[in-house]
């Protein structure tokens, strides 16, 4: 955060929050409240082949609470959702928590096919960048000794019977097992709907934000991937993308001359209006979670 207000100071990114055409961030945050909410009813379906037929209210705040508690940890939030699910549903914690990693995967499915159309889209542009930035024969050099050490540690892996080695190969089959296991549920294509459904919410919600600052007028559509694949990464691997979420966009969108200055403001209001909304929606699950089940168990007694 501090590197961040040294590129773009406070005043300024003020200036760009007073001009911001707040239309625009608004339907930016319904698009993401829909990502949500689709994500909380796809969880039906995965638990659904284990017997278990949780709420939707308790799926949906269960998810805004995890979201909440990213911005502690990262990835904690997962645990504190199955938690939840176990503590008022009934579903052990261990398949809860199996349910969310099956979901991951399908999640890191449709961001890998993001990639793959976004280098399609911006082929030329990709690879003249990195022509231009690294040598062709150092790239060719390090991706053939990566295979090479990648094999090796796949037949060891394969081979051999240490601990570590059973354990990772344990690990890797039940990641395998649970993509394919997506596959075999009974509403499996409500699912890929849903799957598909949540990220075209992602990227509308990046996409009609970017339409609040006249300074990104300029900014083709394979920035706004390129964007979008380079915040997402910095969510990921930081609580919440705190600091870290608008110095990757503006990475990303300087790759295609976008000002300095609009780039991180247009980082920091895209990341304080989904902020704004899980604090608000997480704070109010965290809340309203033990008074909707305590009245739920009392109507049933």
């Amino acid at each position: 955060m501090w590197y961040s207000f040294h590129k773009v100071s406070f005043n300024q990114l003020m200036v760009f929050f007073k001009d911001a055409d707040y239309s625009w961030i608004v339907l930016g945050m319904v698009f993401g409240f829909l990502s949500h909410f689709s994500r909380a009813y796809r969880w039906l379906f995965v638990l659904e082949p284990l017997d278990y037929k949780i709420r939707l209210k308790n799926s949906l705040m269960a998810i805004f609470s995890g979201y909440l508690i990213n911005y502690t940890i990262p990835r904690a939030g997962e645990i504190v959702r199955a938690s939840i699910i176990a503590n008022y549903e009934g579903v052990p914690f261990e398949k809860g928590f199996g349910t969310i990693v099956a979901e991951r995967i399908a999640d890191l499915i449709m961001m890998f096919t993001i990639m793959l159309i976004t280098l399609f889209i911006q082929f030329d542009f990709i690879y003249g960048f990195l022509i231009e930035k690294l040598d062709p024969i150092k790239m060719i050099i390090v991706f053939i000794s990566l295979g090479f050490l990648g094999f090796l540690l796949f037949m060891y892996l394969k081979k051999s019977h240490s601990k570590i080695a059973l354990k990772i190969r344990a690990f890797v089959g039940g990641l395998v097992e649970g993509m394919f296991s997506i596959f075999k549920m009974e509403k499996k294509w409500a699912f890929i709907f849903h799957t598909l459904f949540i990220w075209v919410m992602y990227l509308l919600m990046f996409y009609v934000t970017s339409f609040a600052f006249k300074d990104l007028d300029n900014l083709p559509f394979g920035g706004v991937l390129v964007g979008f694949i380079v915040g997402g990464f910095s969510i990921a691997a930081t609580n919440g993308g705190i600091g870290s979420y608008p110095l990757a966009i503006y990475a990303a969108l300087s790759l295609f001359n976008i000002p300095e200055e609009p780039s991180i403001a247009f980082g920091w209001i895209m990341w304080t209006a989904q902020t704004l909304m899980v604090v608000v929606f997480g704070g109010l699950s965290f809340v309203y979670l033990p008074i909707y089940n305590r009245n739920r168990r009392l109507k049933s007694l």
